[in-house]
């Protein structure tokens, strides 16, 4: 067994990341996904789903230590570890969150929601907690991207039916807690060696139903703050949890990982500022569709002037987005239709509210509005070889409208909005935290929660950030 063990090669790059060393981009960065990622929560506290999750929460038990944190919607101070659970659910549980390309992770719900608990818990600043998200997102993405495969050009997790989320958010989520929790190279290399065994998640439900992805966040959080605290309380783990015979890739992925991936750069080249805002509700793969949609609309095609559409999308999202196709094309819930290509084409095509497709646009209602339901009866999905030669760096799609005159009509967007190369403005990503945060909270209040993620550097109280959101009526 060699010292440089995975494990231990991100610990000494957690331990030895100041935040003084950090780059200006990743700060920033930083700041906006805390700001992104609180109001994706507070707009989902409403969720049936997350009154459940917050239930669940206080069924455990309130903190009665002194040292309980800020669940969002629940009055009573929790346990960190059921404070992280309620929110990352919420800041999963509307598909609203942050992707990683090529890795195909949502790396803040998981992160943010762990050292928010963190960091309150043990009085850390917004210095302290802006190092702890940048590391923790960065070991997220690094484990992430170990388990891309690219000359599938897809993610091995993600072909094995595994929740690359929660599976390596929770691996992430746990270094940024145990950095909170003063931890050194040992306890961090032992606090991954303990949530490797708590971490998991599969995506069934992206297919066929099921409300049950929604909490793979919160439970990523929730086992990276109950293995730190259970590594302080003189819990171990094995140093080769990562590469092992019997660790972390072998259990996930049969042994087929690509360390360098971790270890290339660390420390040096930050992925954190490549990460992808989502500017839809919606499921990442059906974001082009809208796009593409929406353009069609631009160029003057009319839903009656369309015989029938196909979205060519990459072979690998066809699986999450287009089938079962009957049941992709007949949503029963909003939820369901965050994952339907034919509803993202029926979207784009109607026009949708805040930055081109907001959350009033996945209700129940609209699921099963006879309009959209006309035109998702239209639409097939298809693998299409140029995006699928594209994937996973970006989700690509491709729309042709075989228009009821005989003319043919086509549309392409071929990378993705929110992205390096077509980011979101500050002011785009603002607009979306308002449209979010507005639903719950009154406008000084949410005005109030920006100004403090703006300068988050110079909060000295946590507190500060999360007292207007644990007494929010939901």
């Amino acid at each position: 067994m060699t010292d440089q063990t995975l494990a231990r090669r991100l610990a000494a790059f957690a331990v030895g990341t100041s935040y003084d060393a950090l780059p200006d981009d990743v700060v920033a960065s930083v700041k906006m996904r805390v700001l992104d990622t609180l109001g994706i929560a507070t707009a989902a506290s409403t969720l049936e789903t997350s009154r459940a999750a917050r239930e669940w929460a206080r069924r455990q038990g309130v903190a009665r230590d002194g040292l309980g944190t800020s669940g969002i919607g629940v009055a009573e101070p929790l346990p960190a570890a059921q404070a992280a659970f309620v929110n990352g659910v919420l800041a999963h549980s509307l598909d609203y969150d942050d992707t990683h390309l090529p890795s195909v992770l949502h790396p803040s719900a998981s992160v943010v929601p762990a050292a928010l608990a963190a960091a309150e818990r043990s009085g850390a600043d917004g210095r302290d907690m802006i190092r702890a998200i940048a590391v923790g997102l960065e070991v997220c993405v690094r484990i992430g991207m170990a388990g891309y495969d690219r000359e599938a050009g897809n993610s091995t997790f993600f072909e094995h039916g595994q929740h690359a989320t929660s599976i390596c958010g929770a691996m992430g989520a746990s270094v940024a807690a145990a950095l909170l929790d003063g931890a050194d190279e040992k306890r961090i290399v032992d606090t991954l060696g303990v949530t490797a065994s708590m971490a998991a998640g599969i995506i069934e439900a992206n297919r066929t139903g099921g409300t049950v992805k929604r909490i793979h966040c919160g439970w990523a959080a929730h086992a990276a703050i109950s293995a730190a605290e259970l590594v302080g309380l003189g819990l171990t783990g094995p140093p080769t949890v990562l590469e092992g015979r019997f660790g972390f890739f072998q259990a996930w992925l049969h042994g087929t990982f690509d360390a360098s991936e971790i270890t290339d750069g660390l420390g040096v080249e930050w992925s954190v500022p490549g990460i992808f805002f989502k500017p839809y509700p919606a499921n990442h793969f059906t974001h082009a569709a809208v796009d593409a949609a929406a353009a069609l609309r631009e160029q003057g095609v009319t839903v009656d002037d369309i015989a029938e559409i196909v979205l060519g999308v990459p072979e690998q999202n066809k699986r999450t987005i287009g089938e079962p196709i009957e049941v992709k094309r007949t949503p029963e819930t909003g939820y369901m239709a965050q994952f339907s290509g034919p509803y993202a084409v029926a979207l784009g095509l109607l026009g949708g509210s805040g930055l081109g497709a907001g959350l009033d646009d996945y209700s129940d209602e609209l699921a099963q509005d006879s309009r959209r339901r006309e035109i998702m009866a239209k639409v097939d999905v298809v693998a299409d070889a140029r995006c699928t030669e594209i994937f996973p760096r970006q989700f690509p799609a491709v729309l042709t409208a075989r228009l009821a005159d005989g003319r043919e009509v086509v549309t392409e967007v071929l990378t993705t909005r929110g992205g390096p190369q077509r980011p979101l403005s500050f002011e785009e990503l603002t607009a979306k935290f308002a449209d979010n945060a507005l639903r719950v909270l009154s406008n000084d209040e949410a005005e109030r929660l920006a100004a403090t993620c703006r300068r988050l550097e110079e909060c000295a109280d946590l507190r500060e950030l999360m007292s207007p959101l644990t007494g929010i009526d939901a």
